[in-house]
């Protein structure tokens, strides 16, 4: 099975979901996407098999996320995704890719909807 993890090492629950690939005998291709960030087009796709748009992927507790005015609920996804594509730590973590699916694993349980235990 092919999985690939778009991972932050520093995060508790993106070592947790990794790690509990590997323990299904899962290794992923693991993107840590604050060096190698996921292509505009390449989040689009993801967004779009997830059924989410940019803002549903940002994470809002960042100070960024406020100085970036990115709460302001009139802005165009374009905005978002040119947020998204300029500053990589805006992404919500970990996104787990699958042959059954593309999901935000936060919580890491969400990782049994694509990946069965």
């Amino acid at each position: 099975m092919k999985v690939s993890i778009y991972h932050n090492p520093n995060c508790g629950t993106s070592r947790k979901v990794l790690g509990l690939l590997r323990d299904r005998g899962i290794e992923p291709q693991v993107i840590e996407y604050l060096k190698t960030p996921p292509s505009r087009e390449r989040m689009e796709t993801m967004l779009r098999e997830m059924g989410l748009t940019p803002r549903q992927i940002l994470r809002p507790r960042t100070a960024l996320h406020v100085e970036l005015g990115l709460d302001n609920p009139d802005l165009p996804d374009t905005a978002i995704l040119d947020a998204l594509e300029a500053h990589p730590v805006l992404m919500e973590r970990p996104v787990v890719v699958a042959p059954a699916g593309v999901r935000i694993c936060r919580p890491a349980e969400r990782l049994n909807e694509i990946v069965p235990a």
